[in-house]
């Protein structure tokens, strides 16, 4: 495993050239191995500007604590420039975000040292192609305060039969809870905080390009949404799994269903029904 340090988070917009490049230089055929590589921000503080705008586009308050999905999200940078800097074996324009979790072991506070870092996790079989994970760990000194895993599907042909589980529960007892309306410049609004440019999420135009019918909404903006509109415990897990694209504008409703042990939630469409976003959260 080689690892590389930074003293800074770096800018996710300098790894979009070589992103671009990506349509233009394809990806060798052959064996598809992901980079044995770990890169480490080694100390730094948030940025308590940069933190509230993304509080108030996400819904959180600014309580003094940073949400465990926050440095998630700072974590993306270290992502991107891994896929663009290293030997990564698939074009990054083509990759879908299915699933995220986040794992807080305590609240951390605005003022508190941190380390970042983050590595590629395992490949697996799809039947749509291949998943992949981003596996992120965030700590004060030596204790772990922050876990996440990120993964993607990279699409692409496939033999594999990925069997599942047979689902021996029923669907939770959902209620709705709140019904939202989500506006057109949300995608916008989301990538100034996120440094996610993603022309899927910016405007209908720039998404029609990529085969959606309107621009769509960052998975990881609705999964914070949700968090923003629950009760978190001081330490916690929350496991999303993202579904279908939600349009800009959309309607949509919020549904939970709990008992002692966790909170299921649902984010679907008013009209259709479909669902957009499903997650458990569980204390711990």
């Amino acid at each position: 495993m080689n690892t590389r340090h930074f003293s800074q988070l770096p800018k996710p917009y300098l790894a979009y050239p070589k992103v671009i490049q990506g349509l233009v230089f394809k990806k060798p055929k052959g064996e598809k191995v992901l980079p044995q590589v770990e890169y480490v921000v080694d100390s730094f503080k948030i940025d308590p500007n940069h933190l509230k705008a993304y509080n108030e586009v996400c819904g959180f308050k600014n309580n003094g604590y940073i949400p465990a999905i926050y440095l998630a999200v700072l974590s993306q940078s270290l992502q991107m420039h891994m896929m663009t800097s290293e030997a990564f074996p698939f074009a990054i324009l083509g990759l879908v975000h299915i699933r995220n979790q986040v794992k807080q072991t305590r609240k951390i506070g605005v003022n508190e040292q941190l380390t970042l870092s983050c590595q590629f996790g395992e490949l697996k079989p799809h039947d749509k192609g291949v998943q992949f994970d981003f596996v992120t760990t965030a700590k004060v000194g030596s204790e772990v305060v922050m876990t996440g895993l990120t993964t993607y599907l990279a699409r692409q042909k496939s033999d594999a039969v990925v069997s599942e589980k047979a689902k021996d529960t029923k669907e939770p007892n959902y209620q709705v809870e709140s019904v939202w309306n989500v506006s057109e410049n949300t995608g916008r609004r989301y990538a100034m905080t996120s440094g996610d440019f993603n022309l899927i999420h910016i405007h209908a135009l720039t998404a029609k390009a990529f085969g959606f019918k309107q621009a769509i909404a960052h998975g990881m903006w609705s999964k914070a949404r949700v968090l923003a509109s629950l009760s978190l415990p001081e330490a916690y897990e929350v496991d999303v799994q993202f579904k279908l694209p939600m349009y800009l504008p959309s309607t949509v409703e919020f549904l939970t269903a709990s008992d002692a042990k966790q909170t299921d939630f649902l984010i679907r469409n008013q009209k259709s029904l479909k669902p957009h976003v499903s997650g458990v959260l569980k204390a711990i």
